[in-house]
């Protein structure tokens, strides 16, 4: 096997659902991000969608998670779904400048957006030409005319090494299974499974295997679960990574089940 493994998380950590599923009962709040990092080696923090932390609070999550340990940051809705990507310059330098916090902890940036947003590579280009190349970035279009200009947007995607997002909801893709990038960025937001929004076990052996099969084991490929509610996302990290793992890949921790 090799040392570069398929790194697996939740979108988030700050859920109070999770209490008795991955935070004991007494644990305060403000130890949550330690709590998390004992038992995962990388989470996707969505909160940057919302409202972009300041250089400061990304340092203190920085001091907070151990060696290693990988942050994914989600692109400011002001770029993503306030502006739709045109005049990308200032949003992107402000969400770099201030994640530069993260130090060696920084991942990749998810550009996620919104459902209404047609196809448009030339802005996508111009955002992601805006992303020096040391910084990854994930694309996840969600308007069906993105699939139709497949030529196009591949072509921008290959072009920075950006990854498309393969995305999943009801445990099926919801995105096309292009590889765009050596490395990949997976986000599985609610399974098909009981209670509702687990993922059945095959459902997770048929993502660990298409992951298997699109990169080997030399390249990364980030997965995060994003069906938080009552630690589903905790749970199905766990079944998951021992799927990949017995497909012969690389895993990062996740908790005992």
């Amino acid at each position: 096997m090799g040392d570069v493994p398929v790194l697996i998380g939740t979108s988030g950590w700050q859920y109070r659902d999770w209490r008795d599923v991955l935070y004991p009962a007494g644990l305060p709040q403000r130890l949550w991000l330690e709590e998390y990092a004992r038992h995962f080696a990388t989470v996707e923090n969505n909160n940057a969608f919302y409202r972009l932390p300041t250089t400061e609070v990304f340092t203190a999550w920085r001091e907070r998670t151990p060696a290693g340990f990988v942050m994914a940051v989600k692109a400011s809705r002001y770029l993503t779904h306030i502006k739709r990507l045109r005049d990308p310059e200032e949003p992107v330098e402000r969400l770099l400048g201030r994640a530069e916090g993260l130090g060696d902890r920084l991942g990749p940036v998810l550009v996620q957006l919104p459902p209404n947003l047609r196809e448009d590579t030339g802005l996508l280009d111009a955002c992601l030409r805006r992303f020096p190349g040391t910084v990854r970035v994930a694309v996840e279009p969600r308007h069906p005319t993105w699939w139709e200009a497949e030529r196009e947007l591949r072509t921008v995607l290959e072009r920075y090494g950006a990854a498309l997002c393969w995305a999943d909801r009801g445990s099926r893709p919801v995105t096309p299974l292009w590889r765009t990038a050596p490395w990949g960025y997976v986000r599985l937001h609610a399974g098909a499974a009981r209670p509702w929004p687990r993922y059945g076990p095959r459902a997770l052996a048929s993502w660990a295997g298409r992951i298997a099969g699109a990169w080997p084991d030399e390249e990364d490929v980030y997965v995060y679960f994003n069906n938080d509610p009552g630690g589903a996302a905790v749970l199905d990290a766990a079944v998951f990574a021992r799927a990949a793992s017995a497909l012969g890949r690389t895993v990062t921790r996740t908790p005992a089940p």
